[in-house]
């Protein structure tokens, strides 16, 4: 069953009934609003049903092998094509890729939770970005940013050309206007939506925060099980996709857009997600964390975190990733005569972390909801004070992380701050005393 958004309903976007999904990952899926309005058997007819226009939206290129090429067919009320010239917009706070003239310190950086500010600020205004590396017109790396939001997107339309979204609510439900339909997303849900897609994002529960990674490499893709066989992580069938639900208002609205590295506006004269049928594999997409399947040790020591991995963006060295996306759900503890917190370590890999709700074992204390870390390629890390007494002297008996969702955003390539991230009053200036007193316990001789 199709939703429609057109007349009076796209005026009350937060009174619509539950929404509906196609479900699976990476599938074909096909949707129509209007009955009929799919063709059949071609996918550009001389004359499209309801006097709707073909137009293919592709997120790899036409030649990609079959089983990486992703594209779309909209049906649609109006072409894109039909907008406005584009102009400059203020790209206020946010970054894209490396910036030659920026620091990258080695340093481990933390972050207390961002405030919300009470001016006037949508999904776009509100984007702010903490980190990124790469470089996004060659199509490698990611950005990291945060949204702080307080109103909703109501006539205004974004997309981004320089990567797809992957969007991570912490505060407030959103749900996700976009031309494949409707997506609701709660703080332990994630969203994709594929690079170049047009959406606009609205509030369900008033102001609303939560983390964005911006992936400019190979679009996320479900990580390979090796010998965990046939089932465990995240399964493809709970990935779920939008119905068609077309939007046929006639106003003044802009399209903004992200465009190597800048954001532009464009004026618009109608709603551009008019799509009233659709088929294809690029489509945004939503997931439920808490359905991950962790696989976990049963006897001793602390397994690398990758297999706790979500999704993946490879890069072109095989196992290395230009991102993974990584999580640390509830979940059995179990492991005998072992230090069950993640093990100190240094790593190749350069770490993100975010906290959606709860408390992250490996940081007890002084890592909020809503807060960061980075701990760059080879920059030491591990748990606190705090923790480590608590592991070295807790009693091994099973037990049970509930009510915890944190995350990782681990990449090949250096992560560099902005000089917005280095400069917040949210930047802890204190965070290596958290590793104060873990000094020499050596009882040799």
């Amino acid at each position: 069953m199709a939703n429609s958004m057109h007349g009076d309903n796209a005026s009350r976007p937060q009174a619509a009934a539950a929404l509906e999904y196609l479900s699976g990952f990476g599938n074909e899926h096909s949707s129509e609003a209007l009955a009929g309005a799919l063709p059949l058997g071609q996918f550009s007819p001389q004359r499209c049903p309801y006097g709707l226009y073909a137009e293919k939206f592709s997120t790899t290129a036409f030649t990609a092998p079959r089983a990486a090429n992703r594209r779309t067919w909209f049906y649609r009320i109006r072409p894109s094509v039909v907008q406005g010239e584009f102009e400059p917009l203020d790209t206020r706070l946010v970054r894209t890729g490396y910036a030659a003239d920026a620091a990258m310190p080695p340093d481990q950086l933390r972050w207390d939770p961002f405030a919300i500010p009470e001016a006037p600020r949508d999904f776009v205004d509100g984007l702010v970005t903490l980190a990124a590396n790469g470089d996004a017109h060659a199509q490698i790396g990611i950005g990291i940013h945060i949204y702080l939001a307080n109103r909703s997107m109501e006539s205004r339309f974004f997309y981004c050309a320089d990567g797809e979204l992957l969007l991570l609510p912490q505060q407030g439900r959103i749900r996700l206007h976009t031309e494949c339909g409707m997506l609701d997303c709660e703080p332990g849900d994630i969203a994709v939506v594929p690079r170049g897609m047009k959406f606009r994002v609205v509030l369900r529960d008033g102001a609303s925060r939560g983390y964005v990674c911006e992936n400019y490499g190979a679009p996320l893709q479900l990580p390979e099980r090796g010998p965990v066989g046939s089932d465990g992580y995240a399964n493809d069938r709970d990935f779920l996709a939008p119905v068609a639900a077309f939007d046929e208002r006639d106003g003044d609205f802009r399209l903004v857009c992200k465009f190597a590295g800048k954001l532009y506006s464009a004026p618009l004269e109608h709603s551009p997600l008019d799509v009233v049928a659709w088929v294809g594999n690029s489509v945004p997409y939503k997931y439920d964390l808490r359905r991950f399947n962790v696989m976990n040790t049963v006897s001793y020591d602390h397994p690398d975190p990758s297999i706790f991995t979500v999704l993946t963006s490879p890069s072109d060295t095989p196992g290395t990733a230009n991102v993974d996306f990584v999580i640390f759900p509830p979940r059995w503890m179990v492991a005998d005569h072992t230090f069950r917190p993640p093990w100190y370590h240094r790593n190749v890999m350069s770490e993100f972390m975010g906290l959606l709700y709860g408390v992250y074992d490996a940081k007890p204390g002084g890592f909020g909801p809503g807060g960061a870390s980075l701990h760059n390629c080879m920059s030491a890390h591990g748990p606190d004070l705090e923790a480590f007494e608590g592991a070295t002297n807790r009693d091994l008996a099973p037990e049970r992380y509930e009510e915890t969702m944190a995350f990782m955003l681990e990449s090949r390539y250096p992560i560099q701050p902005t000089p917005f991230a280095l400069q917040a009053s949210e930047l802890q200036r204190d965070y290596l005393r958290c590793w104060d007193g873990l000094g020499s316990r050596f009882s040799g001789a």
